[in-house]
């Protein structure tokens, strides 16, 4: 009997234990807000937009095989869906969540807690899915620029494979490093990133320049392809969609 009270006893000691923290009613990961280590706006902004940086990058690109004379209002609507759009949701997020937690957190609040865990568990298999694939892709399309340069040696043009996991394992590293660290190889990437955008804007506008007949033949293709400009609208954003 008296084995059974103290069984008990444990398995009570045990439950207080595991829920502990909830009863603390702790509003985030960090016990003091003090000790939490902070980086600059506009640092964290490079890590988490690189992703979406290198969108905007290759997306004119895209744009341009699979809409043609619509490509640049297809750019458009993307800028316009950026500022007005990602922007405000990006911001307000950052607001709630201070701490980094993310919209993860956010929806967490909305249920009980036991229910709010197991959505946060399910949300994060998913995240971490995409960020699997994430990688994944981003280092396959590396490798294929890295291939496919004419500066690069002729032996690695054969070596697809090798890169894209050498490129694998030194992504994963960096997150694995640290958040510093990540934070400083995101602010050297998208100065580089901001300095190429610089260099192919200022190429372009000088072509233009000295032949100001490429936007006449632009404006001559988009109007024989669509007359109406709700039109061209409309399938610039059915384009970008798909």
């Amino acid at each position: 009997m008296a084995k059974r009270i103290g069984t008990k006893r444990h398995r009570r000691q045990f439950i207080r234990w595991l829920l502990q923290e909830d009863g603390q009613g702790k509003e985030g990961p960090y016990g003091k807000e003090e000790a939490h280590q902070t980086h600059s706006w506009w640092q964290v902004m490079c890590l988490t937009g690189v992703d979406y940086f290198s969108t905007l990058g290759y997306q004119p690109g895209i744009a341009a095989l699979a809409a043609g004379a619509l490509s640049p209002i297809a750019t458009l609507i993307l800028v316009l869906l950026t500022l007005f759009g990602a922007l405000p949701i990006y911001r307000r997020v950052s607001a709630i969540s201070p701490h980094g937690e993310g919209s993860i957190a956010m929806l967490e609040h909305l249920l009980s807690w036991w229910q709010g865990k197991l959505l946060v568990l399910c949300l994060l298999g998913f995240v971490a899915t995409d960020f699997i694939i994430t990688i994944t892709l981003s280092a396959a399309d590396a490798t294929a620029h890295i291939i496919e340069n004419p500066l690069v040696p002729e032996f690695l043009h054969a070596q697809a494979i090798t890169i894209t996991l050498v490129l694998v394992t030194l992504l994963s590293a960096v997150f694995l490093k640290g958040f510093r660290e990540a934070v400083g190889i995101a602010v050297f990437l998208v100065g580089v990133y901001l300095l190429l955008n610089i260099v192919t804007i200022g190429v372009s506008g000088y072509q233009i320049l000295n032949n100001p007949s490429v936007i006449t033949n632009w404006q001559t293709a988009l109007f024989a392809t669509h007359a109406n400009p709700l039109t061209m609208v409309a399938v610039s954003a059915l384009l970008f969609q798909n």
